[in-house]
Order: C-alpha cells, then sequence, then structure tokens
C-alpha cells in the first residue's frame, strides 16, 4: 500500500507541479486538517475528525521517510538524516495524540508542517 501511495504522489507530483510544490502543499493540507480539528475540539465527530487528521499526516510523513531513505536521494546525507530524525519525532507525537487525545498536542505538528511547507516555498512562513 505504502508503494502505491509514493507511486501516487510521484505521479501527481511529475504531472502537476514540482516536487518542493507539492510537498509544501501536502503539507500545508496537513496542518490545516489539524487546526480544524482544534478549532471543532468539542465536536461530537472529534474523534474520526482527529483520527483522519493524524492518519493524513502519517501517511505523508512515511511517504516522506521512504523517499528520503533513498540513496539516490539529491538531498546532502546530513540534511536528510536530520529530516529522518524529525520524521520519527513526528511519528512519536502522532502516535501519543492517538493513545491519549489533546489538542495542544497538535500544536507541534502544526508548526513544523507550516515550517517546512514555508521553507519549501522558500518563504519564512
Amino acid at each position: 500500500m505504502l508503494s502505491n501511495a509514493v507511486k501516487t504522489y510521484e505521479n501527481v507530483d511529475k504531472n502537476t507541479s514540482s516536487g518542493r510544490e507539492t510537498e509544501a502543499r501536502v503539507l500545508t493540507q496537513a496542518a490545516l486538517k489539524l487546526i480544524e480539528v482544534q478549532r471543532n475540539w468539542d465536536s461530537p465527530e472529534r474523534k474520526e475528525m482527529l483520527d483522519s487528521a493524524l492518519r493524513y499526516n502519517q501517511r505523508i510523513w512515511s511517504i516522506f521517510q521512504v523517499e528520503l531513505a533513498r540513496e539516490n536521494h539529491p538531498l546532502p546525507k546530513p540534511v536528510r538524516l536530520n529530516l529522518l530524525q524529525l520524521s520519527r519525532f513526528i511519528d512519536r507525537r502522532i502516535f501519543e495524540a492517538m493513545a491519549f487525545p489533546d489538542p495542544q498536542k497538535l500544536d507541534i505538528i502544526i508548526r513544523i508542517n507550516q515550517n517546512i511547507a514555508a521553507g519549501l516555498r522558500g518563504s519564512s512562513g
């Protein structure tokens, strides 16, 4: 399944925009899904919204992990290793938010997604 997701991501990426633009857009969307959950924390649909938003973020970061682990990835190895470390942090935070839901636990994931998206776009925020 992850293989199919990566192939789909690569095809969309090739056909619609640059890789950086696609990654920035996807990370922004992931952050917006988490923000929506925070804004509707008291909603009866919160559990479903939270699960959906966290799974979306998890899929994105899993795809990044696969890509960053490729030996022929164009980023320098130290940068890739730092991003892989960051992705492990995101994984832990997602699992923590799944196990013990709290809207503040989403803040760091949102900020990381937004900051990386801004960096990919070449802006400061």
